[in-house]
């Protein structure tokens, strides 16, 4: 077992319960639930209430009780293939959600796909796809790590699933979700308006060309109807960043 696995389900006390495993050796990577508790309310987090950790076997196990969130996904699975309309306010909302969350202190280092990220790990996925370009990181923030469709409610904005938030390049989160929206051109675009500031700087073009190879590296099952505008969107940034320089 190499990645997290859980369940949720809801309690007689209306909160959420999540049940968790992974394996011992990672657990240092894992990031704790209860950490949440110190975050902004503005962040539009799900509460934390309280946890509780075991180990069995070679696994450790986790459960956690929050804040039972009952409105809608944007989307409950999968990839997004139509513009699912979310008004100006709704925008506005998740702006503001991450603009506090970047601030927040903390040492905590992000974990998507429940691996910490590091330039090294950042270099690597871009160089693997895209040979030679230099994918150095100047700035740094909070991010919640897992920013997706699948993770946001509407029409309230809500954030789910802070697991693997922390410390990652500026502008993670605005490119995960926009990468997640490349099948629906004019929903990619929106993403582009709504969080152009840090999407043009360099980071934000590193963090986009990460976004892309990583789906890339994927392969055309997993990646679908991403696959190809990741691609054409990969050389743009790969030709945007090879005239900037680090």
């Amino acid at each position: 077992m190499r990645k997290r696995r859980s369940l949720g389900l809801p309690t007689g006390r209306r909160t959420w319960v999540r049940i968790s495993a992974c394996p011992v050796g990672a657990a240092a990577e894992r990031g704790a639930l209860e950490a949440t508790a110190g975050l902004p309310d503005e962040v539009g987090h799900p509460r934390w209430f309280q946890g509780a950790a075991w180990r069995q076997g070679h696994l450790l196990w986790r459960a956690d009780e929050t804040e039972l969130v009952t409105e809608q996904v944007v989307q409950p699975g999968g990839i997004l293939t139509r513009d699912p309309g979310l008004p100006g306010s709704w925008w506005q909302r998740l702006a503001a959600s991450l603009a506090v969350l970047g601030t927040v202190p903390t040492a905590r280092v992000a974990t998507p796909h429940t691996k910490p990220i590091t330039q090294q790990r950042v270099s690597e996925t871009v160089q693997a796809v895209f040979p030679g370009v230099d994918a150095a990181v100047d700035e740094w923030a909070v991010a919640h790590a897992d920013l997706s469709w699948v993770n946001l409610t509407a029409p309230g904005c809500r954030v789910l699933d802070w697991e693997d938030w922390g410390r990652a390049p500026r502008g993670w989160d605005a490119a995960t979700l926009w990468a997640s929206s490349l099948a629906v051109p004019e929903l990619a675009d929106q993403v582009q308006r709504v969080f152009g500031e840090v999407l043009s700087s360099r980071t934000g073009l590193v963090c986009q060309l990460y976004a892309c190879a990583e789906l890339l590296a994927a392969g055309p099952e997993y990646a679908g109807p991403l696959a190809r505008p990741a691609r054409r969107e990969g050389e743009r940034l790969v030709s945007l960043l090879g005239g900037r320089g680090p």
